[in-house]
């Protein structure tokens, strides 16, 4: 079953640049850490650069319409760790940083996601050659 998203969000930054936030419904995953995520990568990618200026908090709750505590919690979590920065008065902003660090945490991150998936394909019979044969098809596919 495909994901159901409830909201594209296409809002400009302070520097012109669209920023596309996905939130779906049917996710495991809470809606901040989505929020999280999307923004994390987006900075690794070099989507978002550093010293751009990010949508207000409520400007991204409205757009993406949650609630302005889940874009508060997203925008913490992103400051504390050192994605992105408050200045008083201005709005948030993403910090200079080594995207080699953000880089490596996502990779250690998947990795612990793919142990347990590993974990619970060997548990239902497969081999290497139908994990990876599964993987290769879903990666078309996308």
């Amino acid at each position: 079953m495909k994901p159901v998203y409830r909201k594209r969000h296409k809002n400009k930054t302070k520097a012109g640049q669209y920023m596309k936030i996905l939130i779906s419904t049917t996710k495991n995953m809470p809606i901040y850490e989505q929020i999280t995520s999307q923004i994390r990568a987006a900075v690794v990618k070099g989507g978002l650069k550093a010293g751009e200026g990010l949508p207000s908090i409520r400007v991204l709750a409205k757009d993406l319409q949650v609630s302005v505590i889940t874009t508060k919690r997203a925008y913490e979590e992103l400051e504390k760790e050192g994605v992105i920065e408050s200045v008083p008065g201005k709005g948030f902003y993403v910090c200079h940083q080594n995207n080699d660090y953000l880089r490596e945490k996502q990779m250690m991150e998947l990795e612990n996601k793919f142990l347990v998936l590993i974990k619970e394909s060997k548990n239902a019979g497969m081999d290497l050659d139908d994990i990876t044969e599964l993987v290769r098809m879903l990666y078309e596919g996308e």
